[in-house]
């Protein structure tokens, strides 16, 4: 189980990854593909052509880390993205390791407070 702060915010990489890739690797597919920051403390989410196994990469403080899960049976279902990434919250993730088909799951409407610019 993944504990994230609320700051956190987590971006699914939705086209297939070379997954031998490592630190270096994954970190300028952040860059490339995401146009994101690695080094922000923001969790970033890899898939395998297969989508039976997944990364994770975040810097923490002082370096890399990598979380890496294999299913022995199924496959992770990624939502769908014309630009090849979605922005995600922590108990989306979670229901996505834990074998959630996202699109099948509604949400009620909530307030959200507005991002200060």
């Amino acid at each position: 189980m993944l504990s994230l702060p609320p700051s956190v915010q987590i971006w699914l990489a939705t086209r297939p990854t070379d997954l031998r890739k490592s630190f270096d690797g994954l970190a300028e597919l952040v860059r490339q593909q995401l146009a994101a920051d690695p080094l922000s403390g923001h969790l970033f989410v890899f898939r395998n052509q297969r989508a039976d196994r997944v990364k994770l990469l975040y810097w923490d403080e002082d370096g890399f880390a990598i979380w890496y899960k294999r299913l022995e049976e199924g496959t992770f279902r990624f939502p769908l993205s014309a630009d090849g990434r979605v922005a995600m919250r922590a108990a989306d993730l979670q229901m996505l390791l834990d074998g959630v088909d996202l699109d099948s799951v509604k949400r009620r409407r909530r307030y959200r407070r507005p991002v200060p610019a």
